[in-house]
């Protein structure tokens, strides 16, 4: 990592967590950390019911399509942040004129409890390569694992230990940028944390045992959305199994 951007990382990490995210970056992933800079700070962390609720309040379809309400998301969680911040992307590309989204493809990405691995929202939510699988399903992006390739504004599912699907710790942001500090290797990203919620967090990376990063790439295609079969079994039934790294591979790459 360049010295000017460690730097940086480490300044906005000092200041309060109002100061905008300032990082240099592949011009593809800009709109996903001018996506972050719109979002609330702090708000508390819960998976509890309240903030299921409270994301679904958040996010609206009416006569001039998407409406996201993103302060209305608090607590928070992780896949519900990093899920507005892909509807913002979307927002933002129709207000620039790259595409528009129908009313029913609008419709498509509401969130309105549905279970893992059914409709958008519960593809994105779903255990294991959830968000990545959905986005290489849609063709709005593609996969990697490699940390070289990485670059600021990549999203990135976090497997804190070997298990995933049914017994798995995972967490999903969008990542930042790798540190040295004091001989010690970190990953930054930002996401719902806890216990504040939303923000920026480092951790040393020899925390985390894998990770699947997600590059947006060809967001328009994001209106095949409605297309989608009502469930992805596979990703169903990461609530209720084990995988291998080699079986996600395989869906997602």
């Amino acid at each position: 990592m360049k010295r000017g951007l460690w730097l940086l990382l480490v300044l906005v990490g000092m200041t309060s967590c109002a100061a905008p995210i300032k990082v240099t970056t592949i011009p593809r992933n800009q709109a996903v950390i001018d996506a972050i800079n719109t979002m609330p700070k702090g708000g508390g962390y819960s998976t509890q019911p309240v903030a299921h609720t409270a994301l679904s309040h958040s996010i609206a379809v009416d006569a001039k399509g998407l409406c996201l309400a993103p302060q209305k998301a608090c607590p928070s969680y992780c896949s519900g942040a990093t899920y507005l911040v892909l509807l913002e992307m979307v927002k933002a590309a129709e207000a620039r004129g790259e595409f528009k989204l129908s009313e029913g493809e609008a419709s498509a990405l509401l969130m309105t409890g549905q279970a893992d691995g059914v409709n958008a929202w519960g593809r994105w939510n779903a255990n294991g390569p959830g968000a990545a699988k959905m986005i290489h399903d849609l063709k709005i992006g593609d996969n990697f694992e490699s940390y070289a390739k990485a670059q600021p504004g990549d999203f990135m599912k976090i497997f804190w230990t070997e298990e995933i699907g049914k017994y798995e710790h995972g967490h999903l942001v969008i990542y930042l940028g790798s540190y040295r500090h004091n001989g010690v290797d970190y990953v930054r990203f930002w996401s719902s944390n806890q216990p504040k919620g939303y923000g920026m967090k480092s951790v040393p990376k020899s925390s985390i045992m894998w990770a699947i990063f997600s590059r947006i790439t060809k967001l328009e295609n994001i209106k095949r959305v409605d297309s989608l079969s009502y469930q992805d079994s596979f990703l169903a039934d990461m609530l209720t199994r084990k995988f291998s790294r080699a079986e996600v591979r395989s869906k997602v790459f």
